[in-house]
């Protein structure tokens, strides 16, 4: 049986949204779960659509209701992957793609347990801060926040992390295709 859910972990910069841009589209029965998150929308994101933009409030109150199936606070900002999104999904008949942290995915293992777990990483610590720099979207204290966070979610992911595979993203279409195989 094919698996359902599917959970990519990957510290920030390491390309596991351009791997999953590159080939959910080839997979009409897979979609992509959508987060909440309080952090503010980046340019030419849509709610409903790449998020759930909610106010801290709001994420509060999900919290209360027990309305995510696990929810963390990085870098500064609260993300979550709502029950409802997923439940609706399966009763669909989907497969369905997460992105989550590797702590949030301890917390979504625990929920859903069958799930299988791909951690991306960049070649080298090196070439994520190129990453990160490059793509211009943060200010400097915030890509130090997320080199100094990267350190400790690869070394969580090793410790503690339920990852059936791994892929190293140093050849984008290397990895696509690695992400190909596992998906089908």
């Amino acid at each position: 049986m094919k698996s359902r859910l599917f959970v990519m972990s990957a510290p920030s910069g390491a390309g596991k949204t351009t791997l999953k841009d590159l080939v959910i589209k080839e997979f009409p029965d897979l979609c992509y779960s959508i987060s909440a998150t309080t952090r503010p929308p980046r340019e030419g994101e849509i709610d409903g659509i790449h998020y759930f933009f909610k106010t801290r409030e709001e994420f509060k109150k999900m919290i209360a209701e027990n309305d995510l199936v696990e929810w963390n606070e990085v870098h500064g900002n609260f993300y979550g992957t709502p029950k409802s999104f997923v439940e609706k999904k399966l009763s669909e008949g989907m497969r369905v793609l997460f992105d989550l942290d590797v702590f949030g995915k301890v917390n979504f293992d625990k929920v859903y347990p069958d799930a299988t777990g791909i951690l991306v990483l960049p070649p080298s610590m090196e070439i994520l801060e190129q990453r990160l720099r490059h793509r211009a979207t943060d200010c400097e204290a915030v890509i130090e926040l997320r080199l100094s966070n990267a350190k400790k979610e690869i070394e969580f992911a090793k410790q503690y992390g339920k990852y059936e595979f791994t892929i190293i993203n140093d050849n984008l279409e290397r990895a696509a295709d690695e992400l190909r195989k596992i998906l089908s």
